[in-house]
């Protein structure tokens, strides 16, 4: 099991120069998970591109729909208290603490390409591009 942010999500869903990788590293290990504020991330990003007329409203709802399907289960609340003291070690923000929270909490590494969470968390966090090699 590894814990993924809403960007490793994404790109498993949405095309971009990262997909292959996302795809690599649910090949590598198929048990993705994450805190439930992954959703409203990934909601937010998908708001986004329907602004962008990049996709339309039913095509939005499939991506989620299978990204929910994707986390099945392993969806974890966090307690506030662990946020706050992660944020309050470092740069990154409450939400990208939330993820470090169940990377801990589950004693797993978070997969991420988020530049300030691989800096301020090394011994957590590990890049989509390191966890395929």
């Amino acid at each position: 099991m590894i814990v993924v942010d809403t960007n490793i999500i994404g790109y498993l869903f949405l095309s971009s120069e990262r997909s292959l990788l996302a795809e690599r590293a649910l090949n590598m290990d198929s048990e993705w998970a994450a805190p439930l504020i992954w959703r409203s991330e990934m909601r937010n990003v998908l708001a986004l591109y329907m602004r962008k007329n990049i996709i339309k409203l039913e095509h939005a709802q499939r991506i989620m729909d299978g990204a929910l399907e994707l986390v099945k289960g392993r969806e974890y609340e966090v307690a506030s208290y662990d946020v706050l003291r992660l944020a309050s070690e470092s740069t990154c923000s409450a939400y990208d603490c939330e993820f470090i929270a169940v990377a801990n909490d589950l004693e797993v590494p978070l997969v991420t390409s988020d530049k300030k969470i691989l800096r301020d968390f090394p011994k957590r966090a590990v890049s989509l591009s390191a966890f395929c090699d």
